[in-house]
C-alpha cells in the first residue's frame, strides 16, 4: 500500500458527507482511499444515532464502494499494543478507537487525514490534515 494512497479518519469522512468540496479534490487525486474497521463502527454509530438514519446509512454504502476497508488483524494488535504502550510512557492518551486508527496507517506505512490534532503525539505517524 503505497502511492497515492491515504487512510482516512472518521472526521474527515463525516466532513465528505457534508460536502466538502476540498476533500473530495484531494481524494480524486488518491490511488486508493483506505479506511480501518474503526472508523466504519464509528459512522455506523453516528448514523445509527442520528435522526435520519437511512439517510446515513445510504451514504456509507455508497461511500463503501469507492474505498477499501481495513480489517483489524494480529499485526495491526501488536502495533496497536506498541503504540498505546508509548502513549502512556509519554503521559499523552488519546482515545481507544483513534489508536486502532494510528496502528492501522502505521502498519501499512500509509498517511492518515485527519483533522484530529492529538494524532500528533504518535511518533512516526504521517498526517494529512482535512
Amino acid at each position: 500500500m503505497t502511492g497515492n494512497n491515504v487512510l482516512l479518519d472518521t472526521n474527515v469522512v463525516i466532513d465528505l458527507f457534508k460536502g466538502d468540496q476540498q476533500i473530495l479534490a484531494f481524494l480524486e487525486k488518491q490511488q486508493t482511499v483506505y479506511i480501518p474497521s474503526a472508523v466504519l463502527g464509528e459512522l455506523y454509530l453516528g448514523a445509527y444515532r442520528s435522526a435520519n438514519e437511512q439517510k446515513h446509512l445510504q451514504q456509507i454504502a455508497s461511500f463503501l464502494l469507492q474505498c477499501t476497508v481495513v480489517n483489524a488483524d494480529k499485526t495491526i494488535a501488536e502495533r496497536y499494543g506498541k503504540v498505546k504502550a508509548e502513549l502512556l510512557r509519554k503521559g499523552k492518551p488519546i482515545p481507544e478507537n483513534d489508536i486502532w486508527i494510528a496502528a492501522t496507517a502505521l502498519q501499512f506505512n500509509l498517511p492518515l487525514y485527519t483533522n484530529d490534532k492529538h494524532f500528533e503525539e504518535v511518533d512516526v505517524l504521517t498526517t494529512v490534515k482535512g
